[in-house]
C-alpha cells in the first residue's frame, strides 16, 4: 500500500530524484565565505543536542519581531492594527507578507494592499505565524551565507510546508498556516549541524548516496542521533509551541507521536510528498516509504492527491518567487 500512495503522488511521469544537494563537497569549511563562519567539529563523539543548540544560540535567535507579535497577541487589549503596527515596523517583512496574501499561496479574489487588511482577513496568529516562516529564512540565509545552496534547500522546505498547510486545509483544520511553519523548520536541524559540523554531514550525505539510503539512517549511526533531533532541540530553546517539536523531532517517525499525532502524520506526509516531487533538496536523495499509520491518521481520500499536487507546484514557485 505504501508504493501505491506514493505511485499515485506522482501522476506525473518522474525522471529520478535530482542529484543535487544543496551540501556540495567542499562547502560548509570553517572561514569559508559564510558571513557567520564558526569554529566545527569533525569528531562524531564530540557533539550532542545540546552542545550544538547551547553554540547555534549565539548566532540564531528567535526573531525579535516574533516575540513582539506574541507579546502583543497575548494581551487581551490588543487589536488587529496592534499587530499590523508591529509589522509595519519592519518594512521587509511588510513587503513580504504582502505579497505571500496576494499570492497563488491564497488566491483572494481581490487584491490586499494594507497589513491591517490582512490580519482582518487572516487572523492574527496565522499572520503572526506566516512572519515566523519569513523571518527565520531571512536569519538562516544570513548565517549560512556562501556555505549552502539555500534555494535548493528553502525549496524542499516550501514544498513541505506547502503540502502540510494543504493536508491540513482538506483536513478543516483550525489555523493552517502552523502546519505550513511546521514544514519550513521540519529540517532545520541539518542547517545547524552544517554550521558546526559540516565535514560530518558531508561525510553522512556521501555514505547516503551510494546506494542511496535514509539520510537521516547514516546521521544516526554517526552521531547517535538525527537532523530531527538538532531541529526539535532549538525550537524548544526558542520556546515554541510543544505541537511544533514533536512534529520536527518524529517527522521520520510518526508512529512515535503520542501527544501531536496528527501534526507529526501531516508534516511525515508532506516531507514525502515534496521529496517525491523533486521539490528542490535538504541533502536525502532517497524517498522514503510513507508509514500507513501516518496515511491512516490524515482521513483523506487518496483522489485528492492529484489535484493537491498541481496546485502545490504553483504555490511553490510563486513563494520561491518572493522569498528570493
Amino acid at each position: 500500500m505504501k508504493q501505491i500512495i506514493v505511485a499515485s503522488v506522482l501522476h506525473m511521469e518522474r525522471q529520478g530524484l535530482p542529484e543535487d544537494t544543496p551540501f556540495a563537497p567542499g562547502m560548509g569549511k570553517n572561514g569559508g565565505d559564510g558571513a557567520h563562519a564558526t569554529e566545527t567539529e569533525t569528531d562524531p563523539s564530540a557533539l550532542s543536542v545540546s552542545r550544538l543548540i547551547s553554540k547555534v544560540k549565539e548566532i540564531v535567535s528567535l526573531p525579535d519581531i516574533y516575540q513582539r507579535l506574541m507579546e502583543v497577541i497575548d494581551n487581551p487589549s490588543s487589536s488587529a492594527s496592534d499587530v499590523a503596527d508591529v509589522i509595519s515596523c519592519d518594512p521587509g517583512l511588510t513587503a513580504r507578507l504582502l505579497r505571500i496574501v496576494n499570492s497563488a499561496f491564497y488566491s483572494f479574489p481581490s487584491k490586499i494592499e494594507t497589513v491591517s487588511r490582512g490580519v482582518t482577513i487572516l487572523g492574527t496568529k496565522e499572520l503572526c505565524d506566516l512572519a515566523l516562516a519569513t523571518s527565520v529564512m531571512k536569519m538562516f540565509d544570513s548565517a549560512l551565507n556562501g556555505l549552502v545552496d539555500m534555494t535548493l534547500f528553502w525549496q524542499h522546505s516550501i514544498g513541505c510546508g506547502v503540502f502540510a498547510r494543504k493536508l491540513a486545509l482538506f483536513r478543516h483544520e483550525p489555523n493552517a498556516e502552523r502546519f505550513f511553519v511546521m514544514g519550513i523548520l521540519h529540517d532545520i536541524g541539518r542547517l545547524i549541524l552544517l554550521l558546526h559540523a559540516p565535514d560530518i554531514i558531508q561525510a553522512a550525505i556521501m555514505r547516503a548516496s551510494q546506494p542511496r539510503r535514509a539520510l537521516h539512517g547514516i546521521e544516526k549511526k554517526i552521531l547517535n542521533f538525527t537532523h530531527a533531533d538538532v531541529g526539535a532541540g532549538l525550537l524548544k530553546a526558542w520556546d515554541l509551541p510543544s505541537s511544533h517539536q514533536e512534529a520536527v523531532a518524529l517527522h521520520h517517525h510518526p508512529s512515535k507521536a503520542r501527544r501531536f499525532k496528527l501534526e507529526t502524520a501531516v508534516i511525515h506526509v508532506a516531507d514525502i510528498l515534496a521529496t517525491a516531487m523533486g521539490m528542490g533538496s535538504s541533502g536525502n536523495m532517497l524517498v522514503p516509504d510513507i508509514s500507513p499509520g501516518a496515511w491512516r491518521q490524515l482521513e483523506i481520500d487518496p483522489s485528492i492527491l492529484t489535484r493537491i499536487t498541481e496546485e502545490a507546484e504553483n504555490e511553490v514557485k510563486d513563494l520561491l518567487r518572493i522569498f528570493k
